[in-house]
């Protein structure tokens, strides 16, 4: 999971890049699960690659609305970070393959917890 090839791509808004973790075909007592199985489960989990700007805070400079609005627009950042392992709703993810490898794009409202390593 190389950043490098992903330098151009900018996520917008709310919404985060995560590659999603091995999937394995296996149970935890050895059986072998059918073909598709993953994709019908309700939750998945990755790491966030890139993380978008976050929600857009108004301006202060609203009172004068005959003038242009010159200022730089203002963010409210999001609560997760790249590097985190994200538990998030697939039905909220939009899957999308970029240089040959599957990442998805989730709204910051869809992911459930995040597990942050600290150092």
């Amino acid at each position: 999971m190389s950043t490098d090839k992903l330098s151009n791509l900018i996520v917008v808004g709310d919404r985060v890049l995560i590659a999603p973790s091995d999937i394995t075909d296996r149970t935890k007592g050895g059986l072998y699960l059918p073909a598709g199985y993953q994709e019908k489960e309700d939750v998945q989990t990755g790491y966030i690659v890139q993380c978008g700007p976050g929600y857009p805070l108004p301006s202060d400079t609203a009172d004068e609305s005959w003038q242009p609005d010159r200022a730089a627009p203002r963010y409210l950042p999001l609560q997760v970070q790249a590097g985190d392992f994200a538990l998030f709703l697939r039905k909220n993810a939009i899957e999308v393959k970029y240089a040959g490898e599957k990442y998805y794009v989730v709204p910051q409202s869809a992911i459930l917890l995040v597990k942050r390593d600290e150092f």
